[in-house]
């Protein structure tokens, strides 16, 4: 299923998408148990959000082996967990703002992980029970405030920071073995599978879940493959996730 929150008629909606049609639903598909009310609208007539409004991000460090070694980093032994501000999330088609353009500004491609229930202390055995779905995520990242400060927070958190999308999907079976890439102005910067990652996505929600309890909503970013490179005014980025779809975002400055 292909969970999607929308804009139209002058309020947010929560959907199903169904090929090129979305089923509206009654209530939030994130804590509420809901229904299709039987309107239907085109999705060439609403405005797509981010389909999650998480309360926390929990982005992951180094993940893949490849991106660890094009870094020039060690392999970490535990996850690289950091957190960064809900602030910064925007959705599909909205516009990534530059707002240091002195500085490189990194695209990073990212499976995201949406929680479906609270999670505190989960064992990677049964980590995959507290996942509503998943999304994409461009873990968009100011590289000379990261140096600068010696932590994450500031370089990752400005608006439009954190683009999530087009939908929630909920058939994902093996999040660990999935196609991911991204693209600018067209040409293929980044792709790689989530097999490359170094913490799984049971290990990383095991972990998470051990330093705080995740809420339904909350996300995690599970890192991002090698081929990062700067952002500029004018690019034209497109993510995709096998089985998920294409996030879309213009870059201005």
């Amino acid at each position: 299923m292909k969970y999607v929150r929308f804009y139209t008629n002058n309020e947010v909606n929560y959907g199903v998408l169904e090929g090129e049609k979305i089923a509206k639903l009654e209530g939030d598909f994130i804590e509420e148990k809901t229904k299709k009310v039987g309107e239907i609208f085109n999705l060439s007539d609403v405005k797509l959000l981010s389909p999650v409004e998480p309360r926390q991000i929990i982005a992951i460090g180094l993940n893949y082996a490849l991106h660890a070694k094009e870094s020039g980093k060690p392999t970490p032994d535990e996850p690289m967990m950091f957190m960064v501000s809900p602030s910064a999330v925007i959705g599909e088609e909205d516009s990534i703002k530059l707002p240091n353009l002195e500085h490189r500004i990194d695209y990073e491609a990212e499976l995201a992980v949406v929680i479906g229930k609270k999670a505190t202390n989960v064992k990677k055995e049964e980590a995959l029970s507290y996942v509503l779905g998943y999304t994409c995520g461009n873990d968009v990242s100011d590289r000379v405030l990261q140096k600068k400060d010696g932590q994450f927070t500031r370089a990752k958190s400005y608006p439009t920071f954190k683009p999530l999308g087009p939908v929630i999907e909920t058939e994902i079976y093996d999040p660990n073995n999935v196609e991911i890439k991204l693209s600018v102005n067209g040409e293929v910067k980044q792709h790689s599978n989530t097999n490359d990652l170094i913490h799984n996505v049971q290990s990383l929600i095991e972990t998470v879940t051990e330093v705080m309890t995740l809420q339904p909503g909350d996300v995690i970013l599970t890192g991002t493959p090698s081929g990062v490179g700067a952002l500029k005014p004018g690019d034209e980025v497109e993510m995709e996730v096998e089985g998920i779809g294409t996030l879309k975002n213009s870059v201005i400055g």
